[in-house]
């Protein structure tokens, strides 16, 4: 089934909203900011793309966001913006699900109970934290700000996540169980995650991002939400239609891309899955836009935004990585977009769209 993609709410690193994305496709590159790591006596400097939550008291009074961590700050402040986008801030939301899609979970506030508990045991550790590092928490926050009382879920399956959650959306709405899903993709960084990917990725924590350079490791952390509001198609789209989502394993079942899309591909600079994307972009062009926000599961979900932007549009942005950074329109054969993602053992997820 068809959905319809009626507004967008997104924060990273380049900014906050569609205008802050639109931006930074244009401008065609966005600096990391710097983090210090220090471990034993010493300091590593790491690039990340982190995402502020700022605006959020925009929309939420800052009293009842006290005791609510980044992780779901940052899923409150995208479902804001995208209701915000749909100009529907002040609907009736009782009939509206929520899915969140994330690959890491809420990290930062999840080792921060358990040093809680390793630093005054069972009884005195933190509460707060507990309970938001519990799975469904971020859901749950956004289901009680906006009262959207139908279902709402959380679904991790790493670079899987942004499209298992779509399929999730998508029997919700076939189903006549929702009016319009509140869909999120969202992901945190923290310190001890920035840790180990120095350990793990020692060669290419430095970036800048090259998503074309498949034998090579250049991913730089990043972390952000979007969030897309979708209904059925029988509405006309705000932005554009998701036509088809699909899951699968290369290796078990070769993936056959679509001949009249254009993809954009979510190579991010592990070269764990270069080979994946190698062998189904052997005759194909395609674009990527890691280098904006980084490299993280959920990053799916900001090529989904990116590609409902350029259908709205009908304009194709390029970086300078894959060239001159410019804009040009989208041609009548160009009007139908496909989001691939690879994981590092051949498992991938496709959406497609069009106008």
């Amino acid at each position: 089934m068809r959905m319809a993609i009626q507004g967008i709410g997104i924060c990273g690193g380049f900014g906050q909203g569609v205008a802050a994305l639109r931006a930074a496709l244009q401008t065609g590159r966005v600096e990391p900011q710097e983090v210090c790591i220090e471990h034993k006596g010493m300091t590593d400097r790491l690039p990340v793309y982190q995402a502020a939550v700022d605006g959020l008291t925009e929309f939420i009074p800052k009293r009842a966001l006290r005791r609510i961590d980044h992780f779901s700050k940052m899923t409150l402040l995208g479902a804001c913006l995208a209701l915000k986008d749909a100009d529907l801030l002040e609907a009736d939301r009782s009939r509206t699900g929520v899915v969140i899609a994330t690959g890491y979970g809420t990290l930062k506030t999840t080792f921060d109970f358990l040093d809680s508990y390793l630093d005054f045991g069972y009884s005195c550790s933190s509460p707060t934290h507990f309970s938001n590092s519990v799975h469904n928490a971020a859901a749950a926050h956004v289901s009680m700000q906006f009262k959207a009382t139908a279902p709402s879920l959380t679904l991790t399956q790493f670079e899987m996540s942004v499209s298992s959650a779509l399929l999730t959306a998508q029997i919700w709405l076939a189903e006549n169980r929702v009016d319009q899903v509140l869909f999120g993709a969202v992901d945190e960084s923290c310190e001890v995650l920035h840790f180990w990917r120095k350990k793990f990725f020692a060669e290419g924590e430095q970036g800048p991002i090259r998503p074309f350079a498949l034998e090579t490791q250049s991913a730089v952390v990043g972390e952000g939400v979007s969030f897309l509001l979708l209904t059925r198609a029988e509405q006309d789209a705000a932005y554009a239609f998701i036509d088809r989502v699909k899951l699968g394993n290369h290796d078990v079942c070769s993936l056959r891309l679509p001949q009249d899309v254009r993809l954009i591909v979510g190579a991010d600079g592990h070269k764990e899955t270069g080979p994946w994307y190698a062998q189904v972009l052997k005759d194909r062009t395609a674009t990527a836009y890691a280098p904006l926000y980084g490299s993280f599961p959920a990053a799916a979900g900001f090529d989904l935004a990116v590609a409902a932007l350029m259908l709205r549009e009908r304009k194709l942005y390029l970086l300078e990585d894959q060239g001159v950074p410019e804009t040009t329109d989208l041609q009548a054969t160009e009007e139908k977009l496909a989001c691939l993602k690879f994981g590092p053992a051949g498992d991938y997820g496709l959406i497609q769209l069009s106008n």
